[in-house]
C-alpha cells in the first residue's frame, strides 16, 4: 500500500494562484484543501477556525454573503494567526488575509464577481442580432440549456435560440463554439456584460 503524499500549505497556495482568478475562490478552494490534507486539528483556533472559515467562504461564493460574513471570516482569520500554534494554521490565516486585501470580497457581498469565475453572479446570454442559428451551441450543451431551432434553407418562422438559465451550468462550452461570438457572460446584479 503507497501512501499518499500529504501537501504542504505552500503548494495548496500555489495551486490556488495558478488556477483561480476570484481572490474568494482561491480562499475557499484553499480552505478545503487544507481542510482535507495538512490541517493537523490539534489546536482549537486553527480547526474551529478553518471549519467556519470554509462556511462563510462558501456563503460569500455562492452570492449568500453578508457583512456579517465579511466581519466574522475577519475575525476567524485574525484569532487563526494568533492562536494557532503551529505554522500550517498561522500561514493559513496569512494566505485569506492577503486575498481579502482587495474590494474583491465586498464586491461579492454586493452581488458582482469581477473575475466571472463565481457562477452565482454571471449568467451566460445570447445575442440575437449576432446568431446565425447554426445550432452549434445546442449541440455542444450537455445538460439541454439552450433552445431554439437551427436555420434551414428557404425556410421562416424559427424559435431564435436561447439559453434557459435554470439549466445552464455555466461551464462555458458553447461560448467556446460560437462562431459569431454571439453569446456573453452577463453580470446577474446589472445585466451588464461582464467578458469571457
Amino acid at each position: 500500500m503507497t501512501e499518499q503524499k500529504e501537501k504542504k500549505v505552500e503548494d495548496i497556495k500555489k495551486e490556488a494562484e495558478e488556477n483561480i482568478k476570484c481572490p474568494v475562490n482561491k480562499a475557499l478552494y484553499y480552505i478545503r484543501e487544507f481542510l482535507a490534507g495538512p490541517m493537523c486539528a490539534r489546536c482549537f483556533p486553527c480547526m474551529m477556525g478553518a471549519y467556519e472559515a470554509e462556511i462563510r467562504l462558501h456563503n460569500i461564493v455562492e452570492g449568500k454573503g453578508t457583512e456579517t460574513d465579511l466581519a466574522a471570516l475577519r475575525r476567524i482569520v485574525d484569532d487563526m494567526l494568533e492562536g494557532s500554534m503551529c505554522m500550517k494554521g498561522k500561514n493559513t490565516a496569512k494566505f485569506i488575509l492577503e486575498w481579502m486585501g482587495t474590494d474583491v470580497y465586498r464586491e461579492h457581498v454586493e452581488g458582482r464577481c469581477p473575475d466571472t469565475e463565481c457562477k452565482a453572479f454571471i449568467e451566460y446570454r445570447i445575442i440575437p442580432e449576432k446568431c446565425i442559428m447554426c445550432g452549434l451551441c445546442q449541440d455542444v450543451c450537455k445538460y439541454n440549456a439552450i433552445i431554439g431551432e437551427k436555420k434551414k434553407l428557404y425556410q421562416s418562422g424559427y424559435r431564435p435560440f436561447e439559453i434557459r438559465q435554470m439549466r445552464c451550468a455555466k461551464c462555458g462550452d458553447c461560448v467556446s463554439v460560437c462562431p459569431t461570438d454571439a453569446i456573453i457572460v452577463v453580470g446577474v446584479k446589472g445585466r451588464e456584460p461582464v467578458g469571457v
